[in-house]
């Protein structure tokens, strides 16, 4: 299993009228996980584009349990549950606030796909190099 995690304050404009974040933050905060989680594997999205992959969302699901409000530090733990073997990648969400509280729980499916021809394609083999060790 493969995790990471990153930080996001919570500043005004991402909240409503009652100080809660709005609902539609929370695939930003996904996003920002996710980014940061590959990055830490030493790539970045241009990095696997030059690589010459696209990564569009396929599903996304979210499960709200406690709302974030304006100036929580909120951690995103990224987890991916099983190595990629094909032409997709499924990354599972969880954030909490700075009191440990689970506010949100989710999942975001990613597809292959060749940049050029915009088919599905399997994962770049210096990514999946890097992931392995983690699923061993």
């Amino acid at each position: 299993m493969f995790s990471s995690e990153t930080r996001i304050r919570v500043h005004y404009a991402l909240t409503d009228q009652m100080g809660y974040v709005y609902y539609g933050h929370y695939a930003q905060f996904y996003e920002i996980g996710r980014a940061e989680a590959i990055r830490q594997l030493g790539y970045t999205y241009r990095d696997i584009e030059q690589l010459g992959i696209i990564m569009p969302v396929g599903t996304m699901e979210c499960k709200y349990l406690l709302p974030a409000r304006y100036d929580d530090l909120l951690t995103v733990k990224t987890i991916l549950q099983e190595l990629p073997g094909s032409n997709k990648v499924v990354f599972f969400h969880e954030i909490y606030n700075e009191a440990g509280e689970k506010l949100n729980t989710g999942s975001v499916t990613l597809h292959f796909m060749d940049r050029q021809g915009k088919r599905p394609a399997r994962i770049p083999q210096p990514l999946l190099e890097k992931l392995a060790p983690y699923f061993t």
